[in-house]
């Protein structure tokens, strides 16, 4: 059972973005680069939730545990540093409902952050692109402070810039990541089944609530007022 939070921080990718289409652009356009086979986007899928860094390692591998050479990754990174630049979001959609449920909240007075573990430098310019940039009072991007998710200092970073107990607030991710860092930081957790959870089923993580859609978020606030 939800407990009516006072805020409600929302990841980027996977939750309120499909970003694959455009990473998996980058990532196969940085391989043919390096003179490498390219992966396609369904194997991109598995691979994002874990900022653009790991993305790159686990491309050079071509899948989602173990290290590149370090001289390669040090080659491949600008790449695709400078592909992701321009490409950050061409091909990236809002998932369906995503408006809907923003507009809903802002109605209904919730005060809204975003945490994700995407860089600033793609994070602004993807979510001013995709028209909800200005529904956040603030952005936690990846390299915001020291540590990222599923380390929960951003989310108590953001509890505390907007002067709301962990306790008093909600998370809404898609991955194990965000699990692991609402449960460390003592909020609660709603996850989307549509992310980006490395293939696995988010409900193995045991969120607070799975939904389809953000427009389901309202059924289970008003089941928790």
């Amino acid at each position: 059972m939800i407990k009516n939070p006072k805020m409600i921080l929302i990841d980027v990718d996977g939750t309120l973005v499909d970003s694959v289409p455009d990473l998996a652009f980058c990532v196969d356009e940085m391989m043919k680069q390096l003179g490498r086979p390219t992966h396609g986007e369904t194997k991109v899928r598995d691979w994002v939730g874990n900022g653009v860094e790991r993305l790159v390692r686990r491309a050079l591998i071509g899948q989602l545990n173990g290290e590149p050479d370090e001289a390669d990754f040090q080659q491949a990174y600008p790449i695709f540093l400078d592909l992701y630049a321009e490409n950050t979001s061409q091909r990236s959609l809002l998932y369906p409902g995503i408006r809907e449920g923003i507009d809903y909240l802002k109605a209904k007075g919730y005060r809204l952050g975003c945490v994700t573990n995407k860089a600033a430098q793609f994070t602004l310019p993807l979510l001013k692109d995709l028209g909800v940039h200005d529904d956040f009072e603030l952005i936690v991007a990846g390299d915001t402070l020291p540590k990222k998710k599923p380390d929960p200092l951003p989310l108590l970073h953001a509890a505390e810039r907007l002067g709301v107990l962990p306790n008093e607030a909600l998370m809404i991710g898609d991955s194990q990541s965000d699990v692991k860092a609402a449960r460390a930081a003592g909020f609660q957790i709603v996850c989307m089944s549509y992310g980006y959870n490395h293939g696995e089923d988010i409900r193995n993580y045991n969120p607070d609530a799975v939904i389809d859609a953000l427009t389901e978020i309202s059924s289970l606030l008003e089941d928790a007022a």
